[in-house]
């Protein structure tokens, strides 16, 4: 598979001047809504699900991987349809967070002998976290975990939680953001990176019939957040959830970089800046190095990731792609496809 993969590497060195590439991933595993995070030495941690098991694996270089390690149990597990455990990279090891299908958020935690605990649950309010949706981020010890949470009969509000020893307690939840029309859009995963005091949350609206994606900032790590922004010029007037969320970084100089999707379009948006339509699609991630953004989203089935130079690369079959800048020369993409989880490196 190894052999397979630096193939498939050295075919798109040789083919970069073509409009459109096409190559193959390694399938690393079996299992479902792979979540990944990087170290300080950039190697790879990969959390799933694989029906009620909360799975591990890790690599140095994306093109070998651990053998998959349990985590936990969690009856009842979220893993399917943009629900699955997240994971992120602390200043003491790894935190995970994953969600049951009763609305309740466990964290884990993984500190220098390789040992996962489990902590306190995340949600105070018993079952709020109805749809499993959540995004986890953490800088050093401070990590945030956002979810979208029960609000009156039938709304959904933005809440969120802060923890500052790397994800072992967590301090009293808070409402981060609520709809003035009485929901935001119901079943779209939220996004969210900390990067020290400053705090981004992206999620999609729902205000007047309209479902567009909207970004909150806060500046003392969460404790307040300030007023919630419009991304984009257009409107989406729908009156079902899309089911789709979108991808948020934070650049090299502290500016939130997003992708989302509008209708059928897939639109890169930097906030004063105009939105810029780079395909159609949906499941949309992003990455971003050195200033230079990459983009991934599903199209009719098929993976496709854009290049800075506006060059795509169909990457196969499957849903839901994570991106993650290795180097300076690589990059690597994860997602999954019928319950097996790939990863392809591209230079």
């Amino acid at each position: 598979m190894i052999r397979t993969l630096f193939v498939c590497t050295v075919a798109i060195l040789i083919f970069s001047a073509a409009p459109a590439q096409k190559t193959m991933g390694l399938t690393i595993t079996k299992g479902q809504m792979p979540y990944v995070t990087l170290d300080k030495n950039n190697a790879l941690h990969i959390v799933y699900g694989r029906g009620d098991s909360i799975m591990y694996i890790s690599s140095k270089d994306g093109r070998s991987y651990s053998f998959p390690s349990l985590v936990a149990n969690l009856p009842g597990l979220a893993a399917s349809s943009m629900r699955g455990p997240q994971i992120a990279t602390t200043g003491n090891g790894l935190v995970i967070t994953a969600c049951n299908n009763q609305g309740n958020i466990f964290s884990y935690t993984k500190d220098a002998s390789g040992n996962w605990t489990k902590s306190i649950r995340v949600n105070e309010v018993n079952g709020i976290a109805k749809e499993a949706l959540m995004a986890l981020s953490a800088d050093g010890l401070n990590v945030y975990a956002v979810w979208l949470g029960v609000s009156g009969p039938k709304g959904q509000a933005i809440y969120g939680a802060n923890s500052a020893d790397g994800g072992r307690t967590w301090a009293k939840n808070m409402l981060v953001y609520a709809s003035p029309d009485g929901s935001v859009c119901e079943c779209c995963k939220p996004s969210v990176v900390v990067r020290g005091k400053n705090l981004y949350v992206m999620f999609r609206n729902l205000i007047e019939g309209n479902r567009d994606m909207y970004l909150i900032k806060s500046e003392d790590g969460g404790k307040s957040f300030g007023q919630a922004t419009k991304l984009g010029t257009g409107s989406w007037k729908l009156s079902g959830c899309p089911m789709d969320g979108g991808g948020l970084v934070v650049d090299q100089n502290g500016n939130p970089e997003t992708v989302w999707r509008r209708e059928e379009k897939i639109y890169a948006f930097t906030p004063g800046m105009a939105e810029k339509e780079i395909g159609e699609g949906r499941g949309c991630t992003m990455a971003t190095t050195n200033n230079r953004n990459f983009y991934a989203w599903s199209e009719n089935g098929n993976l496709m990731l854009m290049k800075p130079d506006g060059l795509k690369i169909n990457l196969g079959k499957g849903t839901l792609p994570l991106v993650k800048v290795m180097s300076d020369q690589e990059l690597i993409c994860i997602w999954e496809n019928e319950k097996q989880i790939h990863g392809s490196i591209v230079q």
